[in-house]
């Protein structure tokens, strides 16, 4: 099957060429993202191989269904970008990668989590700058501090059980309870329960139209003064400019963030030589109790590697039976 493979990078490439062993694909590497005005570069291609930032509307479906594509491939857990109905209706057949390294997402969270209470980024500066003073670098200890964790998936129980290992008490919500969270103490409450008593509020939920903005003005409003966000699921399910005014308020005390509402512009680019023109994004990066990294958590070689197989797991099945391994339906929007 010929794909083309949108939003390469060389990591990309590396990883899928190796789980394309013996080149039973033809893949066709495009930096270009994918969007209504890319999309005749997938021509004489039978699927497209995209990423998290890759627009899937119906405007672009309707323009692959015409070229003939039958087949998206998501090297992504997350399906929000693809309109799903519209993919069911030109009976296109989306496929995803469910899981690739749980523990990469978690441990990552952990960092954020880590720098911002210790205040790591702000000491590595001083550091090189020749000054050792202390003040401003207080932390806190995390033993007996209580976590609230938002969504209890494979990542959500990963980042519960190391902050277990802390000595933290863990608090979750998810409209379905897990007996393996609930077996290492996790307990589950309410949203609003978790906001008021955690001093620490992981967001690893989907997004969803009930999660969209899930984290507003009045979440932020019954959270601990001071209290810690981090946000390494989807960056909308975040209203920015709500969190923003929290932190100049102090009613946030700190945040950390690999996902941004509208990071479609912003990452996996190099825009070091251009002026930002996210007033919104420009302003977060203004706070010094703010950790932002560029959609980066799932980046190991552990996870790219099944990310890899995964999508060409997808593409073998397609041509077999006619469906992907993992194929996301219609029905994953309830």
């Amino acid at each position: 099957m010929r794909v083309a493979v949108f939003s390469t990078h060389p990591h990309d490439r590396q990883f899928l060429d190796r789980a394309n062993g013996g080149r039973r694909h033809e893949l066709l590497f495009l930096e270009s993202r994918l969007e209504l005005g890319t999309v005749t570069t997938a021509s004489d291609c039978q699927a497209v191989c995209v990423f998290v930032n890759d627009r899937l509307n119906a405007e672009v479906l309707r323009g692959l269904h015409g070229l003939g594509v039958r087949l998206v491939v998501l090297r992504s857990a997350g399906f929000n970008h693809v309109d799903l109905t519209v993919a069911a209706e030109l009976g296109i057949a989306v496929g995803r990668v469910p899981e690739y390294s749980p523990h990469a997402v978690a441990e990552h969270t952990v960092a954020l989590l880590l720098t911002l209470n210790r205040k790591i980024h702000r000491a590595h500066a001083r550091v090189r700058e020749g000054n050792f003073a202390l003040e401003g670098l207080l932390g806190f200890d995390l033993y007996g501090r209580t976590v609230g964790v938002v969504g209890t998936g494979k990542i959500g129980r990963c980042f519960a059980r190391i902050m277990r290992g802390f000595g933290c008490e863990v608090l979750a919500t998810d409209p379905h309870p897990h007996a393996e969270a609930e077996a290492m103490g996790v307990r589950y409450v309410a949203l609003n329960e978790l906001l008021a008593r955690s001093d620490i509020v992981s967001l690893h939920c989907p997004l969803t139209p009930a999660t969209h903005h899930l984290i507003n003005a009045s979440a932020l409003a019954q959270m601990k003064r001071g209290a810690m966000l981090l946000n390494t699921s989807r960056g909308a399910v975040v209203d920015t400019p709500a969190v923003v005014a929290a932190l100049k308020s102090g009613q946030l005390g700190h945040l950390g963030l690999d996902v941004y509402e509208e990071e479609a512009d912003l990452f996996f680019r190099d825009l070091s030589n251009n002026a930002l023109q996210d007033d919104v994004f420009a302003r977060l990066l203004t706070f010094p109790n703010v950790v932002i990294t560029g959609h980066q958590a799932f980046f190991t070689e552990d996870a790219l590697r099944a990310i890899a197989e995964t999508t060409i797991a997808n593409i073998d099945s397609f041509v077999a039976e006619g469906r992907p391994l993992h194929a996301v339906g219609v029905e994953r929007l309830a």
